[in-house]
């Protein structure tokens, strides 16, 4: 493995890192409603933990209404029961071959509830991208003993791994005002 390799492996990793951030804040809902809400989901089809948006589908009706219409007309009182025992505190109603399930709108209390569970979210992903920064050196350490390269090429890597891993933090930080911006905007 050269130097060459192990930072390119770090973006990498720190790069899937933000995506997963990413996808973790996507779920957090803020007052609109969004199709992706129910993402994460699970409901009982023929014995198999399967995503809703797999058996039915999910539009946005307006604002703050989603509508989701499975694919199946048994499958209605299934997903209907999953999306109101799910964490999100939705309460669906079912109208024809259709489950309504309105956003209510967010209390100051539970907006300042999801900023802490963004915060957290944030601070796992720092973790995470200080890990990968972490295994890297390691790796470049292990190159250096090994003598595949020298101390200089070796303090050159760790502080270009430095330079990812600010770059990497600085865009969970960007992310984390931008989703605590959009929470927080009634």
């Amino acid at each position: 493995m050269t130097v060459a390799d192990v930072k390119k492996n770090t973006e990498q990793k720190m790069q899937k890192s933000i995506e997963t951030l990413k996808g973790n804040l996507a779920k957090v809902r803020t007052g609109r409603a969004h199709p992706g809400m129910l993402d994460h989901i699970q409901v009982d089809y023929y014995g198999t933990p399967t995503q809703i948006a797999q058996v039915a589908n999910v539009t946005l009706l307006d604002a703050r209404t989603l509508g989701v219409q499975p694919w199946e007309k048994k499958m209605l009182a299934v997903v209907e029961k999953a999306i109101r025992e799910s964490d999100l505190g939705l309460n669906p109603s079912t109208q024809g071959d259709l489950i309504r399930v309105p956003t209510p709108p967010l209390t100051e209390e539970r907006r300042k509830e999801m900023v802490k569970l963004v915060k957290s979210e944030a601070e796992d992903g720092k973790i995470a991208i200080r890990n990968i920064r972490r295994d890297s050196n390691e790796v470049l350490k292990k190159l250096l003993k090994d003598k595949t390269i020298s101390e200089d090429d070796e303090r050159r890597a760790q502080d270009d791994v430095q330079k990812l891993t600010d770059k990497f933090v600085a865009e969970v930080d960007k992310l984390v005002a931008e989703k605590e911006k959009e929470i927080l905007t009634v």
